[in-house]
């Protein structure tokens, strides 16, 4: 993405502060710590393959953070996950992540609005053998939702569902997730400290996409904090990573 002359010229940790970066800590020399330390030594082979091939993307910007992939692989063997769902695909890290944690029968209902991006990591996940828990859906997800709520035998049959995809429609997708997410299972909402813009003062400098969603994370989090139905947990990985699990 393009920057003006003044974010060019501004010190590194300036620049970090204020664009975000695919982790919240103050240091880059830190996270960088966490990557090489704990990170990329402990990373499959494949994962580290798709990061690779989805780095010179131009959106690459989008893709789940290695250590947030690392998070989520380990959380769904944790949870003994068998039956997950992804919104929000785009080449697929977070979705490798999920297929290598899961059982060999264990299935994904993957969603994104662009089969060309998906396609461009489905390669390495079929070469790491993992293609046939994938059930992907091209398009929007809320109609494939509604149809999955109408039917009850869907109702609390996930044990855990993704969701990093339209900011402005995760209040949408919550109200019908909470239906199908079984009581004990997790809800992962991506990107919900936003660049780090959630605690941004108004006139802050932020990017135009990042002050447009800024206003539908924050209700999103405030909506997730008084919601009887869940306990939360929001953790400083990547941009920000809610759990919501389901207690009734």
């Amino acid at each position: 993405m393009a920057t003006n002359t003044t974010q060019e010229q501004q010190p590194a940790a300036g620049r970090h502060q204020e664009v975000g970066h695919k982790s919240l800590l103050q240091s880059d020399a830190l996270y960088q710590y966490i990557l090489e330390t704990s990170v990329y030594p402990m990373e499959p082979e494949p994962m580290k393959e798709l990061r690779e091939l989805t780095a010179k993307h131009p959106w690459n910007l989008m893709t789940t953070s290695a250590d947030e992939g690392q998070f989520l692989n380990m959380l769904l063997k944790l949870i003994n996950a068998k039956n997950t769902m992804e919104i929000g695909v785009y080449t697929g890290y977070s979705l490798l992540a999920t297929a290598l944690a899961l059982p060999d029968d264990g299935k994904i209902l993957a969603m994104d609005i662009n089969r060309e991006n998906y396609e461009l990591g489905l390669p390495v996940i079929r070469k790491a053998g993992v293609a046939h828990k994938i059930e992907f859906k091209e398009g929007p997800a809320m109609p494939v939702l509604d149809k999955l709520v109408e039917d009850e035998k869907n109702h609390g049959s996930y044990d855990f569902i993704f969701v990093d995809a339209d900011k402005d429609n995760y209040l949408n997708y919550h109200k019908r997730l909470i239906e199908l997410v079984k009581v004990g299972g997790l809800i992962g909402y991506d990107n919900t400290l936003w660049n780090g813009s959630v605690v941004a003062p108004p006139d802050a400098p932020l990017r135009k996409y990042v002050r447009y969603y800024r206003d539908f994370v924050l209700e999103l989090n405030k909506a997730l904090a008084v919601d009887p139905r869940i306990e939360i947990c929001m953790l400083p990985v990547g941009d920000g990573i809610t759990l919501c699990r389901r207690v009734k």
